[in-house]
C-alpha cells in the first residue's frame, strides 16, 4: 500500500460535491501513516502550493495541485501505533516561524553550568548566547521571558540513542524527526547517534544515516559502529574522523551473529582509534555466554521476556566490561563502556579508574530507576517493553548506579533510546529472543534525572548540567560551543522550574511508540521552554518544530583524555629495558 493510493482514495471520497480535502489533512495522513520523510517533503512543497492557492478562488484549482503532488511523493506506508500531539493541528510540525532563530531574552533566572550558579540575565541572538550579566538592556522587538525563581540551564546532551535504527527484522518506531521532537519536548537539544555500517561498510552506513537525518529538527552527531574488519575499515575510520567529523567507534560484544566482534576484532580497533584520537566505545555482555544463556531457558521451556533477563546475568556484563578495560589497557588508550546497567560493570570501571586507566562509564535512565520486576508481568506486552540490552536488573543494582553517578564514578547519563510499539515487541510472543531490544528515554531523561538525583540530595544543579550535557560536550570535544552558558556558546538552552511537577504517559508523551516504560510516573522539576539554537521550540506545553531544520555536529578527535597518553606510552617503553644486548 502506497500514500498515492490511501491519499488518492480520501479524495475520491471528497471531491463530489463541496471539496473538503485541505492542506492540513494531506500532512496528517501522512503523520498518521508515519513516513515523516513525506512530511518533510511535503511541509516545504505544501507551504509554496499554499501561498498559490490562497490567491486562488477555485476549490477544484487546489485539488489540481494536490493531485500533481501526491503523484510526485508515492511513498510506501510504514505502519506505526500512536499518533504525536506537536501543536493543536495534531501535525509534525506547527509553523514556519519556529525555523527563525528570534533575539531572545532570559532575565532574572539563576543561570546554572557545570562549575558554578550564579543569577543574571541571558541575551542570545542569531542562534548564539551573547551575553550573560545581571541587568542586561536591550532594544525593542527582544524575546522577554522571566525566569525569576527557576533554572537557566545548557540543553541536554544524550550521547546515547538509536533513531530510524534497522535491528532484528524491524526498524525502530522513532526516526530522526520524532525522536528528536520528543527530546526536545523534554530539553534534551542535541544527540548523538550510532551509525550502522552497511553490509559492513562505514562510507554506505554514513550515507544512510546522513539521508535518514534529513528529517532532523534539532542539532545532532554521529557514533559509527564498527561490525567487521578487514583493509578497508581502517581506511574508512580515518575518513570518518578526517573528513566527516566523527569522533568516536562502537565494538559489540555482545548480539552474537550479527553485530558482535572477536577480541581479535576489538584489540585492532581499539589501536586505530587511539592512532585517530577517537573515543573507543564498548558494549559489554560476552555474546558466547549470553548465546549458550538463551539457549538454556528455552530448553527450560522459558520463553516469555523474563528469560532475555535471565539468560544475560550480570556476571555476563561484568565479564565483558573487565575484559575490555584490560585490552583497552594493554593499548594504552581511554574507553567508553555504554550503558552501564549493573553493580558487577559498574566496579570494573570504578576499579580501573582508582588505578588511573582513562575508563568512562555512562549509566542510562532505565538502568537508574527500574528494576527487573517488571519482566515477569503477566502481561505479555507489560513485560516486553521492558526488554533492553543488558537487562534491567534486580533492585539495588539501580542504586548502586546512583551511588557512583554521584560519587563522580560514573560521568555521565544516556538513554539507549530505541524504542518500537507494541506490535513489534509482539515478533517474539513465543520466543524473547526475537523480541526487538530497547526502550525510550529521551524525551524523560532530563526531569527523570532531576528528581531521582537532585530532588534525593545525591547531587546538586551544577552537578546535574555537567551529567546531563556539559560532560558529553567535553568528551566528545564540542565544548564550549555546547554544554555552557557562556557568551559565544550555542543557544541550547531551558528554562527549568524547580517547583513545577510531571508525569509520563504514552497517551501525551511525543515519541511515536504506543508504550512508555516510564508509564505513571511522576516527580519534580519541569521543562518549560526549550530554546535549540536560538529557536523557540517547546513554550506553554507546545512543540513547534519544523523537519530539515537539526544540524549536523562535527566533532573533532583527541579530546581531554588524551592528555597524557603520550607521556605514558613513553615511559612504558623505557620502563620495558629491552632489547637486551645479547652475545
Amino acid at each position: 500500500m502506497t500514500y498515492e493510493v490511501s491519499l488518492r482514495a480520501h479524495m475520491e471520497d471528497h471531491v463530489e460535491g463541496e471539496v473538503k480535502i485541505s492542506l492540513e489533512r494531506v500532512l496528517e495522513l501522512a503523520w498518521r501513516g508515519g513516513n515523516l520523510e513525506f512530511v518533510s517533503r511535503a511541509v516545504i512543497i505544501l507551504r509554496l502550493i499554499l501561498s498559490i492557492c490562497l490567491q486562488i478562488q477555485s476549490l477544484i484549482s487546489k485539488m489540481v495541485h494536490l493531485r500533481s503532488l501526491i503523484l510526485l511523493l508515492s511513498i510506501p506506508l510504514w505502519p506505526f501505533s500512536g499518533l504525536c500531539q506537536f501543536c493543536d493541528s495534531g501535525l509534525g510540525y506547527c509553523n514556519s516561524e519556529s525555523g527563525l532563530p528570534s533575539k531572545i531574552l532570559i532575565k532574572g533566572g539563576t543561570v546554572v553550568n557545570a562549575d558554578h550558579q550564579e543569577v543574571a540575565d541571558v541575551y542570545v541572538e542569531d542562534g548564539v548566547i551573547v551575553a550573560v550579566r545581571p541587568n542586561i538592556k536591550v532594544a525593542d522587538g527582544v524575546r522577554v521571558f522571566d525566569a525569576k525563581g527557576k533554572f537557566v540551564m545548557p540543553g541536554g546532551i544524550d550521547p546515547h540513542t538509536h533513531l530510524a535504527m534497522e535491528f532484528m527484522g524491524t526498524e525502530t518506531i522513532d526516526n530522526f524527526f520524532s525522536g528528536q521532537a520528543a527530546a526536545l519536548a523534554g530539553g534534551t537539544t542535541m544527540h548523538i547517534d550510532f551509525v550502522i555500517p552497511v553490509n559492513g561498510s562505514l562510507s554506505k552506513g554514513f550515507e544512510a544515516y546522513v539521508e535518514k537525518a534529513k528529517l532532523s529538527c534539532m542539532d545532532y552527531g554521529f557514533h559509527m559502529a564498527i561490525t567487521k574488519w578487514d583493509d578497508t575499515v581502517p581506511k574508512e575510520m580515518e575518513i570518518m574522523v578526517k573528513e566527516k567529523g566523527i569522533n568516536s567507534f562502537k565494538f559489540f560484544l555482545a548480539y552474537k551473529g550479527s553485530l558482535m566482534i572477536s577480541d581479535e576484532l576489538l584489540l585492532e580497533g581499539l589501536k586505530k582509534c587511539k592512532s585517530l584520537g577517537a573515543l573507543a566505545m564498548v558494549h559489554a555482555e560476552n555474546g558466547d555466554a549470553v548465546f549458550e544463556g538463551q539457549k538454556r531457558m528455552i530448553e527450560l521451556g522459558i520463553t516469555g521476556p523474563e528469560g532475555h533477563a535471565l539468560s544475560r546475568p550480570p556476571v555476563l556484563e561484568g565479564e565483558a566490561t573487565a575484559r575490555a578495560i584490560r585490552l583497552a589497557a594493554f593499548v594504552n588508550t581511554p574507553l567508553y563502556v555504554v550503558h552501564v546497567m549493573s553493580s558487577d560493570a559498574m566496579e570494573e570501571v570504578a576499579r580501573a579508574q582508582k588505578s588511573g586507566q582513562k575508563v568512562i562509564g555512562e549509566p542510562v535512565v532505565s538502568g537508574l530507576i527500574l528494576d527487573d520486576s517488571v519482566l515477569w508481568d503477566p502481561d505479555f506486552i507489560t513485560a516486553a517493553k521492558f526488554v533492553m540490552s543488558p537487562p534491567i536488573r534486580a533492585i539495588g543494582h539501580g542504586k548502586a548506579l546512583q551511588a557512583a553517578l554521584s560519587t563522580g564514578v560514573l560521568k555521565l547519563v544516556g538513554t539507549d533510546h530505541c524504542t518500537f510499539n507494541s506490535t513489534q515487541k509482539s515478533l517474539g510472543i513465543d520466543d524473547f529472543r526475537k523480541i526487538p531490544n530497547g526502550v525510550n528515554g529521551l524525551e524523560e531523561r532530563m526531569h527523570l534525572v532531576w528528581d531521582t538525583m537532585v530532588e534525593s540530595g545525591q547531587i546538586s544543579a551544577t552537578d546535574y548540567v555537567r551529567i546531563t550535557s556539559t560532560e558529553c560536550a567535553k568528551l566528545f570535544n564540542i565544548y564550549p560551543r555546547k554544554g555552557a552558558i557562556l557568551a559565544g556558546s550555542d543557544a541550547d538552552i531551558i528554562i527549568f522550574n524547580p517547583n513545577s511537577t510531571f508525569r509520563i504517559s504514552a497517551n501525551s508523551h511525543h515519541s511515536r511508540s504506543d508504550t512508555n516504560v516510564y508509564e505513571g510516573r511522576s516527580g519534580k522539576g519541569k521543562v518549560e521552554v526549550t530554546i535549540a539554537g536560538g529557536r523557540i521550540v517547546w513554550e506553554n506545553e507546545e512543540l513547534k518544530v519544523v523537519p530539515g531544520s537539526g544540524r549536523y555536529i562535527s566533532m573533532p578527535p583527541f579530546n581531554y583524555l588524551y592528555h597524557g597518553i603520550d607521556k605514558a606510552d613513553a615511559n612504558y617503553l623505557a620502563s620495558l629495558k629491552a632489547p637486551v644486548n645479547r652475545i
